[in-house]
């Protein structure tokens, strides 16, 4: 009771701090409704498929390729540097907070802000007539893990290299966009040369994009088209839950000496 008790002050703290402010979740909502509608445009036009079906394609690379990237990964690394620059940090030190459950309440925050995210694209697309085949809690166990994966990378970059608001823009652009080229966010992987094919293997986000589309296509989780992305994924959560905590204690160390 303890961790969920603490985790929850952290994320109604991070989550009031961001409504005061409202910017953010403006533009969070606004990226990947207009994302979403350009990326089904571009679909129908390439493809000349319908309207509906262009949306129901472009939904999952979209959503968890771009939009929770965005917003979980770049808004964890934010939110990290700015507590460090405001001092906030300093404070959590003298409370008997756990590694593991500011890494949970930061997680938790951006994990009802990636599911309003997911519901707005969803709605879009069902608006326009598309037909979502897929099974809802497999599709959301794809997004729960994708959000994982994006707040633990997000949450290590800020502990480790982030030092200034400044960086953050930096950190997002220099490992962020190639991986969403790399992983099939914007362009697909079936247009990738073999040299590219063989990297995919490697980024997380290319794993979440296929479980998505793959589901989103009426499949199960342990269909083997399917299985194979979600064990890589289950990994990499669990991976980045892990040395989420290890990096808060480094962090603790650092900023004590400061």
């Amino acid at each position: 009771m303890k961790y969920w008790r603490e985790t929850l002050a952290v994320a109604q703290r991070i989550l009031a701090e961001l409504w005061c402010r409202k910017r953010s979740l403006i533009f969070w909502a606004i990226f990947p409704a207009l994302l979403l509608i350009l990326n089904s445009l571009i679909f129908q036009e390439r493809t000349q498929i319908s309207l509906a079906q262009a949306y129901a394609n472009a939904l999952s690379p979209t959503l968890v390729g771009a939009a929770l990237f965005f917003s979980c990964l770049g808004g964890s690394l934010a939110t990290v540097v700015s507590e460090r620059e405001q001092q906030t940090l300093k404070r959590l030190f003298l409370s008997p907070l756990s590694g593991v459950s500011y890494f949970m309440g930061i997680c938790l925050a951006y994990t009802v802000i990636g599911l309003a995210q997911a519901a707005l694209m969803y709605g879009i697309a069902l608006s326009q007539g598309s037909s979502l085949k897929g099974n809802p809690l497999a599709s959301l166990t794809i997004i729960l893990l994708s959000i994982t994966a994006y707040v633990g990378v997000g949450f290590l970059l800020g502990t480790q290299l982030a030092r200034r608001t400044e960086d953050v823009n930096s950190l997002v652009a220099a490992f962020g966009i190639p991986l969403m080229i790399l992983g099939g966010a914007f362009l697909p992987t079936a247009f990738f040369p073999q040299s590219l094919l063989s990297l995919t293997r490697f980024n997380p986000i290319y794993h979440m994009i296929e479980a998505m589309a793959a589901v989103a296509g009426g499949k199960s989780l342990v269909d083997q088209a399917v299985l194979n992305h979600t064990l890589f994924l289950v990994v990499f959560a669990l991976a980045m839950v892990g040395t989420g905590g290890l990096a808060y204690q480094r962090m603790v160390r650092v900023e004590r000496q400061l």
